[in-house]
């Protein structure tokens, strides 16, 4: 029994020569649905909810399942999006401290480019390179909402007025990571397919306005926590994947990616744990894919990623108070210093497709994370709040001729709020002071596939 790939035809191919530019682009890109992940990759996945672990639609194997690629035609797709974060953080409760105040982020429209290329060499056997982004922890609030007058002045001896952290100026974070991941695939007998993608990764970040942190008694390295500018690492892992497509109607597909190993951030070794390490977490996907006709196509992904693997996003921010009391590896920089609090999550992602005509096909899905923030550790998230949990995707295909198509996606992911108190609390605000957090999110793309 042999098994036709899912759409397309097979032929040679080179690299386009549009990767360079879109290499340059991805560096300065934002994109955060699942905590600082992704909800997906390729367009009409995202169209999906996301779900791709055992549908080979997209030459985006090095980011979802590169055993998935043996079973799709050469091609290569090349898109764009638009995606818009609106972050809002507030405290209260403080009374005399003074320190109360609401902020909204001003960083809200970021261009995110994709792009992909798989080479069908032969039935069995598939190259091609995946290029895709992670980031999202960018927040760009302005300075000025607390009084200099205010018990800002016991955290900070810098002359306000102050931001919400008591810091001076603008307050913000903004962390991007750029992947090339390179993948073969291959079907090892009919119908079943392992592939691996050694991904290469590197990554950028600054942080500003954290001045109140910038001291002996809250980190190891003063003067390499805030307002430094960009610094920047590199680092790699590898992602495996497994594909069966048991039938015309029903395929499952799994996929692992390591933690990956990256070098330090040495300009903010004083605020990330270990120094400035900042690997970015492994994670593993399962999936499953249904054709009730050939019109009709299901998919069913579940993912659980580790947020654990690196202790400047999972340590729990509250260590700062066993910094103040003297223990030094739990200050900011320390080996295990606080952190963002982040819990590993779960995340399912539900996938529908019509085709509605040969030329138009219509896509919908849903998508629902974990929240990785706890209410303990929301002051830090002020910075990082990447706290959406209910994600609605639309999606359609236009095929303009037999070898050329247009897809286009919408995302709008439902506000979410997390509120806590205050960490301020353990460094003289009253118990009363609490903190907000909320964020809502909408991503629009449009991408172009050319098959050979």
């Amino acid at each position: 029994m042999t098994f036709a790939p899912i759409r397309g035809r097979r032929t040679s191919s080179s690299l386009p020569a549009l990767l360079t530019p879109l290499l340059m682009l991805a560096g300065s890109a934002a994109h955060a649905t699942d905590g600082y992940f992704a909800n997906g990759y390729g367009m009409k996945a995202i169209g999906m909810g996301g779900a791709a672990a055992a549908v080979a639609q997209e030459p985006f194997g090095g980011a979802v399942n590169p055993g998935a690629m043996s079973f799709l035609d050469t091609q290569w797709q090349a898109g764009l999006s638009w995606f818009s974060p609106d972050r809002d953080a507030s405290r209260k409760g403080s009374g005399l401290a003074g320190i109360d105040g609401s902020v909204t982020s001003d960083s809200k429209n970021f261009f995110v480019p994709e792009f992909g290329w798989n080479w069908r060499t032969r039935p069995d056997l598939a190259v091609g390179v995946t290029v895709y982004g992670n980031g999202g922890m960018n927040t760009d609030y302005p300075g000025g909402q607390i009084a200099q007058q205010s018990a800002c002045a016991n955290f900070n001896p810098s002359p306000g007025p102050y931001n919400l952290l008591c810091g001076n100026g603008r307050l913000g974070v903004d962390l991007t990571q750029l992947m090339i991941a390179p993948y073969v695939s291959w079907q090892f007998m009919p119908g079943q397919s392992i592939g691996i993608a050694p991904t290469l990764a590197y990554q950028r970040f600054k942080a500003n306005g954290l001045q109140a942190f910038d001291n002996p008694m809250l980190s190891t390295a003063p003067g390499k926590v805030t307002n430094n500018g960009s610094s920047s690492s590199w680092g790699g892992g590898v992602r495996i994947g497994w594909m069966g497509q048991f039938s015309e109607q029903f395929a499952l597909g799994a996929a692992y990616a390591t933690k990956m190993w990256m070098g330090e951030f040495d300009d903010y070794r004083g605020l990330f744990a270990k120094s400035g390490d900042f690997d970015i977490p492994s994670n593993f996907t399962l999936g499953g894919a249904f054709r009730p006709t050939r019109e009709w196509l299901l998919a069913l992904d579940f993912q659980r990623i580790f947020y654990g693997d690196t202790k400047a996003v999972s340590n729990p921010s509250s260590l700062m108070g066993n910094c103040a009391m003297g223990d030094a590896g739990a200050c900011l920089g320390g080996s295990n210093g606080a952190g963002f609090g982040w819990r590993d999550i779960n995340v399912w992602k539900f996938g529908v497709q019509y085709e509605l005509n040969d030329q138009w096909a219509l896509r919908g899905g849903f998508n629902y994370t974990q929240n990785p923030v706890r209410p303990q550790d929301v002051t830090f998230n002020i910075l990082a709040p990447g706290i959406v949990q209910k994600q609605w995707t639309l999606g359609a295909t236009w095929k303009i001729d037999r070898t050329s198509e247009i897809t286009g996606m919408a995302m709008f992911a439902q506000r979410n709020s997390v509120t806590g108190t205050s960490l301020l609390v353990g460094f003289g605000a009253p118990p009363t002071t609490t903190e907000t957090i909320s964020m809502k999110e909408t991503q629009i793309g449009i991408a172009y596939t050319l098959r050979y």
